[in-house]
């Protein structure tokens, strides 16, 4: 619909409208046999009756009555058309990535006001914005060639990594893990792997989804509580997978491009390799948080390189390097969750105890919540 039509706002709106139709009809009904031709067909109605009210869609009415659907939608052609079109160098980054997150992964605008820690007001502005620059600057529709296509790629990356990032681990209440969200993103991170099978970075996004995914059934307990990694059952990780997410590191590292992705998957991968949380590597994993902070060096980065260093250096050591991280992070529950951990490992029990309550008050996700409870309970 954004491809016929050329305006972001209506086709959000057509597309909404005919969802809400299936959810009316369906269940009465029953589903068709071709439902996303069922939509796409809803959707050009709806079109057609709004754009006719306005004369200016003239010329988009007339193909609207002309277009025909497509016995077979190629998904996999239209989302990555629509997720290079969001990240057009037109728009700022931080837009791109709020636009893809909005229209391709359907994020809710507060979703996406949390992954930028700003507020929803904020984000509105942000996304009505980049869509309205869209259609004044005539952006096409398309993936671009040839020397385009590069220059879009960080962005690109950018929202597959907070799509799956937020699927893995859900900031929000409604479930601790939203699997579909995280396996969506590792489909069109792969379909991006096929297109640009050169870049390593796009090679090392999909080896941290992977290595990640690999864990993903030692996760949580059969009630649906967090396990963490030093007690997880490392026989339940998806050995095929590691493998995979490794070889992918191998690739990526041949094309002698190094950059943060990369090293994320890295960290990812000696944690997947090791044979439990004792013998895991530290001192290779503080290195790769070193030259990961050359890349993208913010608090977050560091207060994961801080928990690997209180590994090989010392508990105090890396409490030192999170207290110093208190102003930057002071609104993230990981951050107190962090120091909680070290203060208990340190003695400092009362004072544990305050950041996670910290940690709980600021924390969303159930399952987060429930081991934050657990712990102050015990």
């Amino acid at each position: 619909m954004v491809r016929i039509i050329g305006n972001f706002d209506i086709a959000e709106e057509v597309v909404q409208d005919s969802l809400l139709a299936a959810l009316e009809k369906w269940p009465e009904q029953g589903i068709p046999d071709r439902p996303g031709a069922w939509l796409m067909t809803t959707a050009r109605r709806r079109a057609i009756d709004l754009l006719r009210r306005d004369q200016r869609y003239a010329e988009k009415v007339a193909l609207l009555e002309r277009s025909t659907v497509s016995p077979e939608p190629v998904e996999a052609d239209d989302r990555l058309r629509l997720i290079f079109t969001c990240c057009h160098p037109a728009l700022a980054q931080e837009a791109q990535v709020a636009l893809t997150l909005r229209a391709v992964a359907g994020f809710t605008t507060q979703e996406i006001a949390a992954a930028f820690l700003v507020s929803e007001p904020t984000m509105a502005q942000r996304i009505v914005r980049a869509k309205r620059k869209i259609v004044e600057a005539n952006i096409p529709y398309r993936v671009p060639q040839g020397t385009q296509l590069v220059p879009r790629l960080d962005a690109v990356i950018a929202v597959l990594y907070l799509m799956f990032n937020e699927g893995y681990l859900s900031r929000g209440p409604g479930a601790a893990m939203r699997r579909d969200l995280a396996e969506d993103a590792l489909w069109l991170a792969s379909l991006l792997t096929r297109l640009l099978p050169d870049q390593a970075e796009v090679l090392g996004l999909l080896a941290l989804m992977k290595l990640h995914l690999a864990r993903s059934r030692a996760r949580f307990d059969a009630a649906g509580e967090m396990v963490l990694l030093p007690d997880q059952d490392r026989a339940l990780w998806d050995a095929a997978e590691i493998a995979d997410g490794v070889g992918l590191l191998h690739r990526a590292a041949a094309l002698n491009a190094r950059g943060p992705y990369q090293l994320q998957g890295a960290i990812a991968a000696v944690h997947a390799e090791s044979a439990s949380w004792e013998k895991t590597d530290w001192a290779q994993i503080v290195l790769l948080y070193d030259s990961l902070l050359g890349f993208t060096d913010t608090p977050v980065v560091r207060l994961n390189r801080a928990v690997a260093l209180s590994r090989i250096a010392s508990p105090q050591v890396a409490l030192g390097e999170v207290n110093d991280l208190a102003i930057s992070l002071g609104g993230y529950h990981l951050f107190h969750a962090t120091r909680a951990e070290l203060l208990d490992e340190v003695g400092e029990r009362a004072l544990a105890r305050e950041a996670r309550l910290q940690a709980l008050e600021l924390c969303h996700n159930p399952a987060e919540r429930a081991l934050l409870e657990r712990k102050l309970r015990s």
